[in-house]
């Protein structure tokens, strides 16, 4: 492993590559300590001390690497062009134009990226706004002191277009990295924004009750998990497809034979997501309503605190719900078959058309629902182990593992593969 590291920065082109995304990595996490116009970092480092947030806010401050929290220019992180992502993938289902889009090849999905960077903008809009509203009330609760001392509806406005105009910068730092550098940016960003909350998280981890034993369980469990995510995530089921010969003019097509990967885990740690972002409203519910009120109070004892029985059942159910939602968006057995129907493919054993992707969808169902169990076990596991030992740290949960072992294997796989190009011994053997 070293001597292929040492191999890549020998390579002149790849060298050149791997410097510039580690480049734009560094100029990433320096934006997250810059704090936006108007905000105090004193008074914003004296919240953080004093009083701290709930679980509303978690997810989104562990995919900017901390940077919500510090009310920064990188504030919001990559989360819009994730959201925005997903909803332009969901698009496709109910608007029959952006299907079309993504059937039309390079064009479609040009159009597409450039749909999703227009949607990044208005979300980050409007998350900054919200963020800047209630920076001085409900974001850090019981703060003794205002992180925006000066709340003028201009310095507020300030505040607002200085966040977007990070979200848009990070944005373009992604998709540098993409064209430029190596491995996906926009993954690389997110690989970043967790890994550098991992010292602080063990570091506070050891300096509680029973420190070193809780942080060599945690440890070891997390050690055990990301063999198990690695495990998966390389684990793929190759049908094998067939493609007969057929004469074009004076040339002779097909012959070959060929495989379709369909991965366990299809849908990722998007079901995590969208099940998390759902479980937030109750709790946002409950914030901003009577907390004297019954309602509140049960939302706050069973649906807001992720240590719930009631919260673990909800979560669980709206990952599986969610991983055969996600999967039948981005598979679809009818347009697989109609294309390998069209270039001649065929399954062994299987009639071309309609048989074609009834055995498909048979096969994706069974799959999904593999990948489907698997995935609400890595993303309980280390919530059910780490609530016992009194630890909520959300960093250290499935789903900032799924993320970190997945983002390093594509990483790891496509400096391999340039390495290989250039006839170099490559990570993988």
């Amino acid at each position: 492993m070293l001597s292929a590291f040492a191999q890549a920065f020998r390579t002149p082109d790849l060298r050149r590559k791997l410097l510039f995304t580690l480049g734009i990595i560094a100029i990433y996490r320096i934006g997250t300590f810059i704090p936006a116009p108007g905000v105090s970092y004193t008074n914003v480092q004296q919240c953080l001390s004093a009083a701290g947030t709930g679980d509303l806010l978690g997810m989104v401050n562990l995919f900017s690497g901390g940077a919500l929290l510090q009310l920064s220019v990188f504030a919001l992180g990559i989360m819009p062009y994730i959201t925005a992502s997903i909803i332009v993938q969901l698009m496709r289902v109910v608007i029959p134009r952006f299907e079309d889009l993504h059937k039309e090849g390079q064009a479609g999905q040009s159009k597409l990226t450039q749909y999703t960077r227009y949607l990044t903008i208005f979300l980050a809009v409007l998350q900054s706004s919200v963020i800047v509203t209630v920076a001085n009330t409900a974001l850090f609760q019981g703060c003794p002191v205002l992180p925006i001392p000066n709340d003028s509806p201009l310095n507020l406005l300030i505040t607002i277009t200085t966040m977007t105009a990070g979200t848009g910068l990070i944005m373009w730092l992604g998709e540098l990295i993409t064209e430029r550098g190596v491995g996906n940016g926009m993954s690389l960003l997110i690989f970043t924004s967790i890994v550098a909350s991992f010292p602080s998280a063990l570091g506070s981890i050891a300096g509680g009750t029973n420190g070193v034993l809780n942080l060599i369980v945690v440890i070891v469990l997390l050690l055990l998990v990301t063999l198990l995510v690695v495990f998966v995530e390389q684990s793929q089921r190759r049908i094998p497809v067939q493609y007969a010969k057929r004469m074009v003019g004076r040339r002779l097509y097909g012959g070959s034979s060929t495989y379709i990967p369909i991965k366990i885990n299809m849908a990722n740690v998007i079901p995590v997501i969208f099940a998390s972002s759902l479980l937030a409203l109750p709790t946002l519910a409950a914030q901003f309503g009577d907390q004297t009120s019954g309602w509140v109070q049960w939302l706050i004892a069973n649906v807001a605190d992720p240590t719930a029985p009631l919260y673990i059942a909800f979560y669980g159910l709206l990952i599986l719900f969610f991983a055969f939602f996600y999967t039948s968006i981005t598979f679809n057995p009818d347009e697989v078959a109609d294309n390998m129907k069209r270039y001649g493919g065929f399954i062994p054993g299987i009639r071309a058309g309609r048989p074609t992707a009834e055995y498909l969808q048979y096969v994706i169902t069974r799959i999904t629902t593999a990948g489907a169990i698997y995935l609400t076990v890595v993303a309980l596991l280390p919530t059910i182990v780490m609530a016992q030992m009194n630890i909520t740290q959300l960093v250290l949960g499935g789903t900032s593992i799924i993320i970190v072992a997945g983002v390093g294997l594509q990483t790891v796989k496509e400096i391999d593969s340039q390495l290989q190009q250039r006839h170099y011994e490559g990570f993988l053997r």
